[in-house]
């Protein structure tokens, strides 16, 4: 009998403790971008290979080598807003000529993984990730993580410190490392700024076409660009 008494009691308090986590999570307000205030030029995000078959991917939030260590993308695809990767274009035409090749890492980033990332980084590292409150250059198809390859070998190039590393080695005036990785270094930035890009001094690697500001913050899927895309053209047909 105690027995029998206990267990309907353990599931009660089992119900109430659903009920209430229930309660508590709809609630609770679901996480979304930051509200904009302003005009915005119409989103035209298009997949960089389809621009320039040339360009390589090495896109880590695909896999479980980046510094999360999981993968928070289900494809492996690299977007940024039409012009931009225009120019993206033209900077990997003029490396060529010196040997070397453009090799993406991201590119357009939904708000929402910003936000996974901003909640998984400690705060003395901070500075490495965007502040979802404010929302990412990544989020509105502007900024590009990248760095170059060798047209003879195939191979990327050796730089100062390693993608997405969390150190002063990634800052673009780091002194030290190697006088050939520093050089890639710079060759990389002289030609990103030709095209209007800039770089984010704590990161190498990333850089943020001028128009940026233009752009409103974005959060849909890699996939859901391909379904806007389509369904454009059916519009126009």
């Amino acid at each position: 009998m105690r027995h029998r008494k206990s267990t309907c009691l353990a599931l009660v308090a089992a119900w109430l403790l659903a009920t209430a986590q229930c309660f508590v999570a709809e609630q609770a307000p679901a996480a979304a971008p930051p509200h904009e205030e302003g005009t915005f030029r119409q989103p035209d995000l298009v997949e960089l290979i389809k621009i320039d078959p040339t360009i390589k991917l090495d896109i880590r939030y695909a896999t479980a080598n980046n510094f999360l260590g999981r993968p928070v993308y289900t494809q492996a695809r690299a977007f940024l807003q039409r012009p931009a990767a225009e120019a993206l274009r033209r900077v990997n035409r003029a490396l060529r000529k010196q040997g070397y090749g453009l090799i993406i890492h991201d590119g357009y980033r939904p708000w929402a993984v910003t936000k996974v990332f901003w909640d998984a980084t400690p705060e003395d590292k901070k500075i490495f990730v965007a502040d979802p409150a404010k929302g990412s250059r990544h989020n509105r198809g502007c900024a590009v993580d990248l760095s170059m390859f060798d047209l003879k070998t195939g191979k990327t190039v050796e730089m100062p410190s390693g993608y997405d590393e969390m150190s002063e080695r990634a800052h673009i005036n780091y002194t030290g490392g190697t006088e050939e990785a520093r050089a890639r270094r710079d060759l990389l930035r002289a030609a990103m700024e030709r095209e209007g890009f800039a770089v984010y001094e704590p990161e190498w690697w990333h850089y943020d076409y001028k128009d940026w500001a233009s752009y409103p913050i974005l959060n849909i899927s890699f996939s859901e660009i391909g379904k806007r895309h389509r369904a454009a053209k059916a519009k126009q047909m």
